[in-house]
């Protein structure tokens, strides 16, 4: 059966998540001063970006919850035993650095306009609606998607087939009918193609090495991806 909707990702496939984090911590460490125990700025950035990845997982694997991750990201890059106040608070410095930074890739948009009159379009992020509803009215697209589900509200992440298919519920079509596009080999591509979706990895950094996943490099390959190839809908022209 044909492609009916694209499911997307949001951060590091559409949003530009990783250059805008780096960017925000930088000017956050220059306004807050360098913490104790980090050599350098670059050394301060590496362990952040560490720390976010081990939180984010605590997270997704529902050992902890969306706002708790967070605080214990703070205290442990301060290496402080920092209140719940405290570390929100500390964070929320954070964030305004990390928000004026927010762009997304240059070939979202182009990509997005190109798929607009043949293919639904919805997100699903492993993150909380209330995080990126508001990303993505700021970076002018929530228009874009009928729905957007997220990790935080469903109560449960990717690559949890229940995810995928909390979000096939909503657009009211099976999962053979949906394709999902994110950044992550395992947690999105495989983790649709597991649930019956079509999984599509945006391999951006061209890391390869997945030859049993469909891989694109830059979202400028969609559209031809999908409308090109008879598995993603497109017209049998031997028919």
């Amino acid at each position: 059966m044909p492609i009916r909707a694209v499911l997307w990702d949001i951060d590091d496939t559409i949003f530009d998540y990783a250059s805008a984090d780096r960017a925000g911590m930088r000017r956050h460490l220059r306004a807050e001063g360098l913490a104790d125990g980090y050599a350098s700025v670059d050394h301060a950035l590496t362990r952040w970006k560490e720390l976010t990845t081990l939180h984010w997982r605590r997270f997704e694997a529902g050992g902890v919850g969306f706002e708790e991750q967070r605080r214990d990201r703070v205290r442990d890059f301060l290496g402080a035993a920092l209140t719940d106040t405290e570390a929100d608070a500390w964070f929320q410095r954070y964030l305004r650095h990390y928000e004026a930074a927010w762009e997304l890739f240059p070939d979202t948009l182009p990509a997005l306009e190109l798929l607009a009159a043949d293919y639904r379009h919805a997100a699903l992020s492993n993150s909380s609606v209330h995080n990126q509803e508001r990303k993505l009215r700021v970076l002018g697209v929530r228009d874009r998607f009928e729905v957007l589900l997220c990790a935080a509200e469903l109560g449960v992440a990717k690559p949890d087939p229940a995810a995928f298919h909390a979000a096939c519920d909503a657009l009211r079509l099976r999962p053979a009918d949906v394709a999902y596009v994110g950044d992550h080999p395992d947690i999105d591509a495989r983790g649709a193609v597991e649930a019956g979706l079509t999984g599509i990895w945006l391999d951006r950094r061209g890391t390869g090495g997945r030859p049993e996943l469909t891989t694109i490099t830059g979202l400028d390959q969609l559209p031809g991806l999908l409308r090109g190839d008879t598995r993603f809908g497109a017209p049998d022209s031997f028919g």
